[in-house]
């Protein structure tokens, strides 16, 4: 058996070195009697020779270095039993590095550094995450098990099959964008229960946007009609609330179709822009109190899932209806009534049929643009009739120049110079032409005259 040049093996034992001394500080930091600083190097060093020795006397050394480790561990808790309440951390992590000190051997290093970063980051976080479990209420444990019903046990069961008319209908990619869009609730939520009931109005409008813009203009157009001295405060989450739902837009736009995100994302910043801009006047129009966030549901339940999957569904299937029946027209309707309560289903839709090669990003922007004009006239109306005239007006002011400006950039934003109106072509059969023969003219003998003699 030929041995790796010496420079290797101290590279090796070096680095096992070093990934032992990283957690063992960590362990020692903790105050861990069982091992520190110096046992951990130890642990990664004996996997290290270990895993050396074993191609000249076995794979049954490295098995004997296991028990060897687990035997100390046990003798070690053993000789700590006035200790009560102890874990089995320390232990674990032992047994991890030993196990890392083997791999930097036979695998890749790379990966044996991040696995004991990882670790020393897990050891070092047990206050912090052993506080966020305290906070967790059985709503919240609640919202992320039914995530976990939702993205690990329903989807791999769907079939990956197109079904219905216009091959639009694929069950597992209609769930794919169910588990997008909670994934993203649930991560808005998580910040909500992290900022607590209270909240500065910029939070306040930012996390209202992240969770849903439309129940964040609802609640504030409420608190208006009771308070109309908070009229100035409410306008500014309602429009900085629809400003993030943008921004969210983009976001989802860029994970299902990341290649045609250039195309999309363009226009959409510069309504962002405009809504910016329209924040900041609200804002020094006197906005300074604090915002009060309002109650937040669970975003993983699994009624709403199931209706969002329908919606999605039928916006697809009416986006490929109308464009075989009344073309980009007819697609600029179903968007406005889909927009009217709700931009996530025509934004995933829409991405998805560009991504997929059923729409063209040209249009395929327009449409979620238009989407999002469509909810902000609901969200204009309702804060309207729900917050009373105080708010009504600063947000139709708001809002009206926001539609202005989107429906200029719909209609002006210019689109690439050669490109569909709606789907991109489809090949057409083409008949292969014969060759067409030469005309060649025939060659006669040339026959000499012979005078007779």
């Amino acid at each position: 058996m030929i041995m790796a040049p010496l420079t290797d093996q101290l590279t090796t034992l070096g680095l096992s070195v070093a990934l032992g001394l990283l957690v063992g500080l960590q362990r020692e930091f903790a105050g861990t009697a069982l091992a520190g600083i110096r046992t951990f190097p130890l642990f990664a060093v004996l996997g290290t020779l270990c895993a050396m020795l074993a191609p000249h006397y076995g794979l049954w050394l490295v098995a004997a270095g296991l028990v060897a480790i687990s035997a100390m561990l046990v003798m070690g808790n053993v000789c700590q039993r006035d200790d009560e309440g102890r874990g089995l951390t320390t232990e674990i992590a032992a047994l991890v590095m030993y196990l890392l000190g083997v791999w930097v051997v036979h695998g890749s290093p790379t990966v044996a550094v991040v696995v004991a970063g990882t670790l020393a980051v897990l050891l070092h976080l047990k206050k912090p995450m052993h506080d966020f479990v305290k906070r967790i209420g059985p709503s919240d444990f609640k919202a992320v098990m039914q995530f976990v019903l939702i993205s690990l046990v329903i989807l791999p069961l769907l079939p990956n099959e197109t079904y219905g008319p216009y091959d639009v209908l694929n069950p597992r990619k209609i769930w794919w964008m169910v588990v997008l869009i909670v994934g993203v609730e649930l991560a808005a939520y998580v910040l909500y229960r992290w900022a607590g009931e209270r909240a500065g109005t910029f939070l306040g409008g930012i996390l209202g946007g992240l969770v849903s813009s439309t129940a964040t203009t609802v609640a504030y157009a409420r608190r208006a009609r009771h308070a109309p001295e908070h009229a100035d405060m409410a306008s500014v989450v309602i429009i900085l609330a629809s400003t993030v739902a943008f921004v969210r837009v983009i976001i989802l736009a860029a994970l299902v179709a990341p290649q045609h995100i250039v195309a999309i994302a363009w226009p959409l910043a510069v309504m962002v822009g405009v809504l910016l801009v329209i924040v900041i006047f609200q804002t020094l129009r006197g906005a300074s109190e604090r915002a009060e966030l309002p109650p937040a549901s669970n975003p993983a339940e699994l009624r709403p899932a199931l209706i969002f999957a329908a919606i999605y569904a039928l916006v697809t299937l009416g986006i490929a209806a109308a464009n075989e029946q009344f073309g980009a027209g007819g697609l600029y309707v179903v968007a406005i009534i889909s927009g009217l309560t709700d931009m996530d289903a025509v934004t995933l839709s829409s991405a998805r049929m560009m991504a997929d090669g059923q729409l063209i990003a040209d249009l395929g922007w327009r449409i979620i643009l238009i989407a999002g004009l469509a909810n902000l006239v609901f969200k204009g109306g309702a804060a309207f009739v729900l917050g009373g005239a105080a708010l009504g007006r600063r947000i139709a002011l708001a809002f009206g120049m926001a539609l202005i400006i989107g429906t200029a950039l719909v209609v002006l934003w210019p689109s690439p110079p050669i490109s569909s109106p709606v789907l991109p072509p489809a090949p057409e059969a083409v008949t292969p032409e014969l060759p067409k023969p030469n005309p060649v003219e025939p060659v006669l003998p040339v026959i000499n005259p012979v005078t007779p003699p």
